[in-house]
């Protein structure tokens, strides 16, 4: 479980961030969304803490982030997965080296030990047979599930996606987002999701955080979405006639 309280962040006196407070709970899967500038970026990125907010707490378990030693958060960091925009893996390396990479930056184990979790975890993003390939080798939806391998290879407890569809043809993201969910229940993870994809809202979104202009103008469940009648969300997502004709549906 993660959760924040009054999470503040501004840049050049700009407030980005007005006050978050939230939980993402264990085993199911968070979304993000909101519009370019609504701050969701900025909220990943604090919550992965690769930037410090000015005020507020985010806690992991029982450990707030900001009062970890180097060694806490050495220990927290090898407790998250990350999966990358882009997938973001090492053009250079094999497959097998990409998902052996923190496996080699947080253990001291052997390179068979390290062979044998990068085979689990291929095998649980049903690849085989693409070890010795380098990404350039395989598909964008291939590159995706390698790019989770990666991210799971360390058994998480938390797991962030930025955009993990970005790129992906629909059959292919529907692919992803179910994948992500399986492995979220399947492991207890506590993932959270920044996303611009509407259907991974429909698809995946056990919980969803509205952001607006760094506000948190709404949170609840895909299904609690569609009957919402806060005006910033129902813009927002009913933006299109699919959506529209959704809505509909539950009325």
């Amino acid at each position: 479980m993660i959760i924040t309280k009054d999470i503040y962040k501004s840049f050049d006196n700009t407030p980005v961030l007005k006050g978050i407070s939230t939980i993402f709970e264990e085993g199911k899967t968070s979304l993000i969304i909101g519009q370019s500038g609504s701050g969701k970026t900025i909220m990943m990125k604090i919550l992965l803490g690769l930037i410090k907010q000015d005020s507020g707490t985010v806690s992991f378990g029982d450990k707030i982030s900001s009062d970890l030693d180097r060694k806490g958060q050495m220990q927290l960091r090898k407790e998250i997965g990350m999966v990358f925009q882009g997938s973001a893996l090492f053009d250079s390396m094999t497959i097998e080296e990409n998902i052996m990479f923190p496996i080699r930056m947080f253990s001291d184990e052997s390179n068979e030990q390290m062979r044998h979790r990068a085979n689990l975890a291929l095998k649980r993003v049903n690849l085989t047979d693409v070890n010795s390939k380098v990404p350039s080798e395989l598909s964008g939806g291939m590159q995706k599930r390698v790019a989770i391998a990666r991210a799971i290879v360390m058994e998480p407890k938390y797991l962030f996606c930025d955009e993990p569809n970005s790129g992906l043809d629909p059959k292919t993201a529907v692919v992803i987002d179910n994948l992500i969910q399986e492995i979220t229940k399947e492991y207890s993870i506590t993932t959270v999701i920044n996303t611009h994809d509407m259907n991974s809202v429909m698809e995946i979104g056990e919980k969803i955080i509205f952001l607006k202009q760094g506000i948190k103008q709404w949170e609840g469940s895909n299904q609690e979405i569609f009957k919402t009648e806060n005006q910033s969300v129902v813009d927002f997502v009913y933006s299109s006639n699919l959506f529209k004709k959704i809505r509909a549906s539950f009325f």
